[in-house]
């Protein structure tokens, strides 16, 4: 399998050296610009639906003023409701921004964006305290595909796995649970930008088919 890179593990107590490992680094310039990427396009829309919230609300209270005698309560009551999902979202948005932000300042930039080995697949998410660690019978692979203009990896999990599957680690921080299992209320980002990844991503498929015994791929 050309482009494999090895990384070498240090010999654990018992004397037995861990299995060899796929790893693909991580280009340091490209993920700062994914990142003001992202971050411009998540508050846009963020923008984007509050106004759509505000409209909406100031449209149901000027109805219920303008036409309290019509009936009209019902409707401007069930526009509102509807349009609270939409000031939340905003909310979330703001407040991972903000989170990410911290976590950028305090932590340096990990030069692996995953590494596979016979035991699973382990990922550095963006703004993840810890990197997530899966076992090869919880992961499908990545989806190939083009988000914010750009192509990126997303990670596909077998149905039903989730942070408290046994031998997963790491799936239930906040940073992970937005890009893994995206909230229906924020904009999909991808977890790993193509271009910013040492490995072209014909060599990364190789390498999930090769350790996950083929049960692992790059769907595109």
């Amino acid at each position: 399998m050309t482009g494999v890179l090895w990384d070498s593990w240090a010999v654990s107590e018992d004397g037995d050296a861990p299995p060899p490992t796929f790893v693909v680094g991580i280009d340091r310039e490209a993920v700062l610009r994914r990142r003001d990427i992202v971050r411009t396009a998540e508050r846009r829309g963020a923008l984007v639906t509050l106004t759509i919230g505000v409209v909406g609300i100031a449209a149901a209270v000027y109805a219920l003023v303008a036409f309290r005698g019509a009936g009209m309560w019902p409707f401007a009551v069930l526009l509102i409701l509807a349009m609270i999902p939409l000031l939340l979202s905003t909310v979330m948005v703001f407040r991972l921004q903000a989170e990410r932000q911290q976590w950028y300042a305090a932590n340096e930039l990990p030069p692996v964006a995953m590494r596979m080995s016979t035991k699973g697949l382990e990922l550095a998410c963006d703004g993840a305290s810890y990197p997530v660690m899966l076992p090869w019978s919880t992961v499908r692979g990545f989806r190939h595909q083009k988000l914010l203009g750009q192509y990126v990896l997303d990670l596909a999990l077998v149905p039903g796995a989730g942070a408290t599957t046994a031998g997963v680690r790491g799936l239930d921080q906040p940073s992970v649970r937005t890009v893994v299992k995206p909230n229906p209320l924020l904009r999909p980002t991808g977890l790993f930008l193509v271009k910013a990844l040492d490995q072209p991503v014909h060599v990364i498929d190789e390498a999930l088919k090769h350790y996950s015994h083929g049960t692992a791929a790059v769907q595109r």
